[in-house]
């Protein structure tokens, strides 16, 4: 509020928030990257900050758009599995902060529940226990693989994928995943830039039983 000091406004906007939230029937989280940094995860903020969490792709000069792109994994697949490999076992060995529970708990109070409608691709609120059927991961799930051309409308768990990765070139080592249809490189079911092959795995990930950890 104008001329209100920074503590009161502060104060002022969580009692409204806390007002709100008792008054409602229903909690729909919306989220993005930043709510993984506190559970230690990079948010790649501009190149800069994506570099200083990949150094070998800085020395190539390699910038996120390019490196989170299909044609990397026709370029250059070591080099983009290498990327995307490091980062499911990452995404597999973080366990969520304490916000994903309470925001998980405030939902369980309420006659409706909660809603997650995310961005992230990191399948933290999975892990935190919100149910399947109640979120939609707008660019998909790295913790799912689709056909890199792609031959078939399907995805499948990533389950069996055990990144291998040179920390020094920031490289897969074989063997890389493939497609159980028709045997080409196989890719994280995730929306990258340019993304015309992405397959809007949305249903089957949300009917799946086991959550990704």
């Amino acid at each position: 509020m104008p001329g209100m000091p920074v503590t009161e406004a502060l104060d002022a906007a969580i009692a409204r928030a806390a007002a709100l939230l008792r008054a409602a029937d229903a909690l729909l989280i919306g989220a993005g990257a930043g709510i993984g940094v506190d559970s230690g995860l990079p948010d790649f903020r501009g190149d800069h900050g994506f570099w200083r969490a990949y150094p070998p792709l800085a020395k190539l000069g390699i910038r996120f758009v390019e490196i989170a792109n299909p044609r990397s994994f026709a370029r250059h697949p070591e080099l983009a599995w290498g990327f995307y490999g490091h980062r499911l076992a990452l995404y597999r060995d973080t366990v969520p902060h304490e916000g994903f529970t309470i925001l998980r708990e405030l939902g369980a109070r309420l006659a409706q529940g909660a809603f997650v409608f995310t961005s992230n691709v990191d399948g933290q609120f999975r892990r935190a226990g919100f149910a399947n059927d109640r979120m939609v991961e707008c660019h998909g799930s790295i913790h799912h693989l689709q056909c890199s051309r792609p031959c078939v409308d399907a995805i499948w768990p990533a389950d069996a994928v055990q990144p291998d990765i040179d920390p020094a070139d920031c490289l897969m080592r074989p063997p890389l995943p493939s497609c159980p249809h028709c045997g080409a490189l196989a890719r994280p079911n995730v929306l990258m830039f340019n993304d015309a092959r992405w397959v809007d795995g949305a249903p089957k990930r949300n009917t799946a039983v086991s959550r990704p950890g």
